[in-house]
């Protein structure tokens, strides 16, 4: 199925920009060049948004919130050369995110692309390892071939990154082609009849059952499925970073808290007195089997949309492959256990107990610079419904990881896969165009800040009404506290001051500062009431640090 054109008068880029419009895409962000300008030219005369960047790998990272916020890809463009390049950084952030993200770069033409000339690079062979689909339009005739097989793959299965060249030559040509249709429905079914009664069966005899929420249980449709699934079956469940928001608050007894990085939190406890695991929506790099089920041989149920990546520590027993949220509808209504075994109730109990104490000394921990969980608890308060939080790189990261709790999927944006330093900003800037009635705030240390600080300008021009809080300390602490556990001494991990106020007026925004901690839910009203973007600093105490490495639980792995 296709729309009809008239060939002659439509050249490749228009063929671009129209495959873009029949995706509704509504933002593309990114650089011009010469060996793109002609695509940035058609841009301007379509529905499409064109939004400026002041980097390209801000411009990847911006694209991949929108597409981990709307399950739709975001798209990136940038120029030939060092303008793709940049990009890299971006798409592997989200191919391992698991967020759909298209990448469009400029080339020189098909003639010279072979030859040691100004900016020809093998951009296509670049991206393979770090994307899943990589090509280059090498024709006038597979313009929106390429382009729609690109959204294809970046939105399916476990979604993630698309990288696609174009030509100067072949934008500037004739198209040959029509602007394809993508099909009107699509998709997987549920997994195998089978494999949800063999699942059924082993989760029924199992003991000690036990929930390990991954990235794709936080898209909403699957989460709503997880919450009959753990109501029902009256399962305890953790989660990764990445599957932040999926429990609701009426099965936050239920919840054990979330893991990822060290194997040692109180989730970790309940992770490992399962004699049975069901992994939904799960993917190693969210948190290693090696460290979580290194040398054990208990049962695992796989439910995803791919295929487990089998090794030595993670060897699914059953897989259930297929839609998810279909399949944990098929697999729940089979599902016996009424209550929570013992053991599991009493460690759910005492988290529950000791969650409750954290949550009484953060608030009463006074002092300057601020401890960590005096802002986590701060933050709790003001995370309200109508709130989208973006968390960057750091130390600060895993406090808010651990210790911060959101009931609604996808409100709050971690990063677990590649650890990307930068990412928060960005993603804000994403939020503030997807979810423009809600409140924003984006999180980041001093040091990833200046990674992707430049769009603060971006941000203005774009009158995103955002805030983006920096928690200083002068370091790269999070590498420092390592460092220090193992050799004795950080070494590398210093820099030099920043001002947050200076730096928030010198691009035409507003800043504050956090003093002491009976200022933060004041200065983050005044910041939130405040039109457009906000820088808010804080000094932040940092002496526990070491306790967020600390290998606590006896099954840790050296």
């Amino acid at each position: 199925m296709s729309i009809e054109q008239k060939h002659d008068e439509l050249t490749g880029a228009d063929i671009v920009v129209r495959t873009l419009e029949q995706q509704d895409v509504k933002w593309v962000f990114g650089i011009p060049g010469a060996k793109i300008d002609k695509v940035f030219n058609t841009l301007a005369d379509s529905s499409i948004q064109t939004v400026v960047c002041r980097h390209e790998q801000n411009a990847a990272f911006i694209a991949g919130g929108i597409g981990r916020m709307t399950g739709k890809a975001g798209v990136a463009v940038a120029t030939s050369g060092p303008g793709v390049s940049n990009l890299v950084t971006g798409l592997a952030t989200a191919n391992t995110e698991g967020d759909p993200v298209i990448a469009l770069g400029g080339a020189v033409p098909l003639s010279d692309r072979l030859k040691k000339i100004h900016q020809s690079m093998d951009s296509v062979n670049l991206f393979k390892p770090v994307t899943k689909y990589s090509a280059e339009v090498d024709s006038p005739e597979s313009v929106s071939e390429v382009l729609t097989n690109a959204f294809r793959s970046a939105e399916s299965d476990r979604p993630g990154a698309a990288f696609v060249s174009l030509p100067t030559d072949i934008m500037m040509a004739p198209a040959k082609c029509d602007v394809l249709v993508p099909p009107a429905h699509s998709g997987v079914g549920p997994a195998d009849s089978a494999a949800i009664k063999e699942a059924a069966r082993l989760i029924n005899q199992a003991k000690r059952p036990v929930v390990l929420l991954g990235l794709l249980a936080s898209k909403p449709e699957n989460a709503a499925a997880v919450h009959e699934l753990i109501e029902s079956g009256k399962l305890p469940v953790v989660g990764t970073f990445q599957a932040a928001g999926v429990v609701s608050t009426n099965l936050f007894r239920n919840f054990g808290g979330r893991v990822g990085q060290i194997n040692n939190q109180p989730a970790d406890e309940i992770l490992a007195a399962g004699d049975l695991v069901i992994t939904i929506g799960y993917d190693p790099v969210e948190y290693w089997p090696s460290i979580w089920n290194k040398s054990n041989k208990r049962t695992v149920v796989h439910l995803d949309v791919l295929p487990a990546d089998i090794d030595n520590s993670y060897s699914p027993t059953v897989e259930l492959i297929g839609d998810i949220a279909e399949t944990i509808r098929l697999l729940t209504p089979l599902i016996s256990h009424s209550t929570p075994d013992s053991f599991i109730k009493r460690l759910l109990d005492q988290i529950a107990e000791d969650r409750e104490e954290l949550a009484r000394s953060s608030a009463a921990m006074n002092g300057a610079p601020v401890h960590p969980l005096r802002l986590v608890s701060e933050l709790q308060r003001m995370l309200t419904s109508d709130t989208t939080l973006c968390l960057d790189m750091g130390s600060f990261h895993l406090w808010m990881a651990r210790h911060l709790y959101s009931f609604r999927a996808r409100q709050i944006l971690i990063s677990n896969g590649q650890q990307t330093l930068g990412v928060a900003l960005p993603w804000a800037i994403a939020a503030t165009l997807v979810r423009p009635s809600e409140k924003v705030l984006s999180i980041s240390g001093d040091g990833g800040f200046l990674f992707s600080g430049m769009e603060l300008e971006t941000a203005v021009r774009l009158q995103s009404h955002l805030v983006h809080m920096i928690w200083i300390d002068g370091t790269y602490n999070m590498v420092a506290v390592q460092e220090q556990q193992k050799y004795g001494r950080p070494s590398g991990t210093t820099f030099g001051p920043l001002d947050p106020v200076k730096y928030a007026e010198a691009f035409g925004a507003r800043g504050f500062m956090i003093r002491t901690p009976d200022q933060i839910i004041s200065v983050l009203k005044q910041a939130f009431d405040t039109p457009g973007p906000v820088l808010i600093g804080v000094h932040v105490d940092y002496r526990d640090n070491h306790k967020l490495f600390e290998q606590v639980n006896e099954r840790s792995v050296h």
